[in-house]
């Protein structure tokens, strides 16, 4: 009986870290939704979303007066040392890299598409921002459907 339960949990973990490992990697991009009054942030835009621009921390040093910074943080400063170290031959920063990087694997049309929705997306949020009364739903409209684009090809 006690070994059938550890094989049930021992089971039930596997598939947790399977499905884990399976999962996207967390967006950074942060959507500020307003719908009837109602604000939520979300990953997922939303008509009429506004992009928040967020950063996370990299460590908790006020409470211990010493810097404790994790695996990952460490890891991403080495990789933004390695770009800075490389930027005169490459022209990229350590944020244009790891784009580079992630979308090294996605087909040739899907990486052209994401080149052009790079530049179509700021001038859309543009156009959101002097949009009259009257055009504003339709450029909302088009923003909504460049950015799910943009996250259904995984830019």
């Amino acid at each position: 009986m006690a070994i059938r339960f550890v094989l049930c949990i021992a089971a039930a973990l596997g598939a947790t870290a399977a499905q884990a490992q399976k999962l996207p990697a967390p967006s950074r991009d942060v959507f500020r939704c307003e719908i009837n009054g109602n604000v939520s942030y979300s990953d997922s835009p939303c008509l009429g979303a506004k992009k928040v621009d967020v950063e996370p921390t990299r460590g908790l040093d006020a409470s211990s007066g010493r810097v404790q910074t994790g695996a990952d943080v460490r890891k991403e400063r080495f990789h933004e040392e390695f770009a800075e170290a490389f930027r005169p031959a490459t022209g990229k920063d350590a944020k244009q890299l790891k784009v580079d990087a992630k979308r090294l694997g996605l087909p040739p049309s899907a990486q052209r598409q994401c080149r052009q929705l790079d530049e179509d997306i700021p001038t859309m949020q543009e156009r959101e921002r002097h949009a009259s009364r009257d055009a504003l739903p339709l450029v909302q409209q088009l923003l909504l459907e460049m950015r799910q684009r943009f996250i259904q090809l995984g830019c």
